[in-house]
């Protein structure tokens, strides 16, 4: 009897931890979403906001351009954690009719603005929650907010989703080179004073991780380039401070919730040194901006041949281009 309870016992133990193992999350938390939350009111709410929307407005301008080469009307597009609008007020009324704005920030979703003409409806969500229907969208673009995602594969599957069939998903956010130099200012600093070192700057998305991702999601026909914004500071303390104002500081779980002063004062000075160009005052800041166009397969996009229908054979392309690409090509080329 007493066997027979011990196996009982034991299988339920199984039977428990399979249970709890089939609920953990397909991905890892890294960012407080809470917190990045607060931090975005409370930059929309201080009275200075529009001082520090000079990277922002002049990326989210990059990627209305991008929107525009596309030679189509948009009946009803969707911008993802929109910020302060600074993608919808380029969007024209003649390039999309109707545009849903989101953010997880009350306060920056009031603020933000489009251009006269242009239906706009504003919705509080997270961009890890979206709850847009099925094949609803013809357009998907998100300007500088992505990066802040904890599941980005689920959230690139959730937008293609809503995506129409040929439908196409515009973005852009922050590489893995953003910030190399405070990153790095920062942990020669603390590893000569403390002699060790904690993450104080978020990590971010490398580029070549963002073709797999959108892949995994379904996308196709992808478009992915990378773009170098070095801005000019008088100190790694205005830098700070600026990004503060933009709501990029940090929000990683693992954040530090202090740093010391001396700490600050010796990365400040290790910033100069190494980055400071000669002649020059201040220091530069570098963003790596990543741009990336995916489109919802569908019926009328362009599709590859079949392999091996191919009619002219690669040695000859030297051939063609001589003869101004006309060439008459034998059965054994």
């Amino acid at each position: 009897m007493m066997i027979k309870t011990c196996v009982q016992h034991f299988n339920l133990i199984k039977c428990g931890a399979w249970r709890s193992l089939s609920t953990q999350p397909s991905h890892m938390n890294i960012f407080d979403r809470n917190a990045k939350r607060l931090q975005k009111e409370r930059a929309a709410l201080s009275a200075d906001v529009g001082l520090y929307d000079y990277l922002k407005e002049e990326v989210g301008f990059r990627l209305a351009d991008r929107v525009f080469d596309i030679k189509r009307e948009f009946k009803a597009a969707a911008d993802i954690g929109c910020n302060r609008g600074y993608i919808s007020k380029h969007i024209l009324a003649e390039c999309v009719e109707h545009l849903t704005l989101t953010d997880t920030s009350a306060s920056m979703l009031e603020q933000a603005q489009g251009t006269p003409g242009l239906k706009m409806h504003k919705l509080v969500q997270d961009e890890e929650q979206l709850e847009f229907e099925e094949n609803s969208l013809d357009l998907v673009i998100s300007s500088l907010s992505l990066h802040w995602v904890n599941d980005l594969p689920g959230c690139f599957e959730k937008i293609k989703s809503s995506l129409k069939p040929d439908g196409v998903f515009i973005a852009s956010l922050f590489g893995g080179d953003t910030l190399y130099e405070l990153r790095s200012s920062l942990q020669l600093a603390e590893l000569e004073r403390k002699g060790g070192i904690a993450p104080h700057v978020s990590p971010f998305t490398q580029i070549r991780d963002i073709g797999s991702l959108l892949n995994r999601a379904g996308f196709t026909m992808l478009t992915i380039d990378t773009d170098e914004l070095v801005i000019g500071y008088p100190s790694m303390f205005e830098l700070m401070w600026d990004l503060k104002g933009m709501a990029e500081n940090n929000a990683a779980f693992n954040r530090p919730a202090h740093v010391s002063r001396e700490t600050l004062l010796a990365a400040s000075a290790i910033y100069k040194e190494l980055y400071a160009k000669p002649n020059e005052e201040g220091v530069p800041a570098t963003f790596q901006i990543i741009y990336l166009v995916g489109w919802k397969p569908g019926p009328n996009q362009p599709q590859p041949l079949p392999r091996g229908t191919a009619e002219v054979s690669l040695k000859d392309l030297g051939t063609i281009f001589e003869k101004g690409g006309k060439i008459k090509v034998d059965g054994d080329a």
